[in-house]
């Protein structure tokens, strides 16, 4: 038994009170149905600015019944400091464990509008956290990003080594680490960044302009449509499976070590993909099952490269594989194939 099956056996047996906020987007609502399928009881704040009630409701079908009474979903905003008080206490009494993942999570959309960004990813991260520290939780876990390695060069991406900024998001993401670990020092409260890479899986949004690469290529594909390419697409990024988050999450929310505090983890599958690449992987994948029509494009449109975009990231994971002993468990084609097998059940237009 590895440590993330110990850790799953472990809250069958002791159920814990969770927070996850963003709790009805994409990786919110992963986490809510791993949770409650352990037989957790969650607390889910969300606004439903960016994520859906399809969401939750997909999550309730996948569930018992007696699993979805674990669930509590609090209407609200990390924005709204009341909001947060409210969302830390089950029943009157304070959550085990905060899974931070409310924001805006869109360069492009940082770079339009930073002054938004700034509102809810430093100042709603702010609310969250003194939230939690007022609460006495066990540990606070946030979502951070690779996009704080900026401009520096070296490869793979190592926890120590970061450069300057190249969006309002990326700085954003920067300043929340900053606060984890001045709330860590000063209050003692346990705060963990996760630097996620490039996440992907079943409930993505596949639509509207800032939707991730893999969901928007998927949906095309499966449309007929012909992809566009930022760049000359040998722009490469580190895709990891949405559960290899889920896992992540839950080892670093339950690490046995009061100690463990005050610390950032690479979250990615610790491999390179090219854009080319990944587009003739997903071109294959979708005709293997479903093959194209005759008159369906069979190349990229290649356009200029976006503002803000790192040219090639991939992570070394040795960190939280030491750590927490996080070990991806789906390759990239393994997670694309489910992803694939997801969007056509479910988002595929008629």
């Amino acid at each position: 038994m590895d440590n993330y099956q110990a850790s799953c056996e472990g809250l069958k047996q002791s159920p814990q009170k969770w927070l996850i906020t963003g709790v009805a987007g994409f990786i919110g609502s992963n986490l809510l149905e791993k949770l409650l399928a352990l037989n957790q009881c969650v607390l889910g704040l969300d606004n439903l600015s960016t994520g859906t009630s399809t969401n939750l409701q997909r999550v309730r079908n996948s569930v018992t019944p007696e699993q979805w009474n674990n669930f509590i979903f609090v209407p609200g905003d990390i924005c709204n400091p009341g909001d947060c008080k409210t969302a830390m206490l089950w029943n009157g009494v304070s959550v085990d464990y905060v899974l931070h993942h409310a924001a805006l999570g869109s360069v492009p959309k940082s770079i339009s509008d930073p002054a938004e960004n700034h509102r809810v990813n430093i100042d709603g991260f702010l609310n969250i956290l003194l939230a939690a520290r007022d609460a006495k939780v066990t540990r606070f876990v946030y979502a951070s990003s690779s996009a704080v390695y900026g401009d520096e060069p070296g490869l793979p991406k190592r926890e120590a080594q970061i450069g300057k900024a190249l969006s309002p998001y990326a700085l954003s993401k920067r300043i929340n680490e900053l606060y984890g670990d001045v709330f860590s020092r000063a209050y003692g409260i346990p705060c963990v960044g996760l630097r996620y890479f490039n996440i992907f899986g079943p409930r993505q949004n596949p639509q509207g302009s800032y939707a991730a690469v893999i969901p928007k290529w998927i949906y095309s594909l499966l449309q007929g449509e012909q992809i566009t390419i930022y760049g000359d697409g040998e722009t490469s990024r580190d895709f990891c499976f949405i559960d290899d988050v889920v896992q992540a999450n839950i080892l670093t929310a339950t690490h046995s070590n009061p100690s463990f505090t005050n610390e950032i983890l690479n979250i990615g599958l610790g491999v390179g993909t090219s854009l080319n690449q990944l587009y003739n992987c997903l071109k294959n994948l979708t005709m293997a099952s479903e093959p194209c029509e005759p008159t369906e494009p069979n190349v990229p449109a290649y356009c200029e490269f976006r503002a803000g975009d790192i040219r090639h990231s991939f992570s070394d994971i040795s960190e939280a594989r030491n750590r927490i002993g996080f070990l991806p468990r789906f390759t990239l084609e393994q997670g694309l194939k489910i992803t694939i097998d997801w969007y056509r059940r479910f988002e595929k237009p008629s």
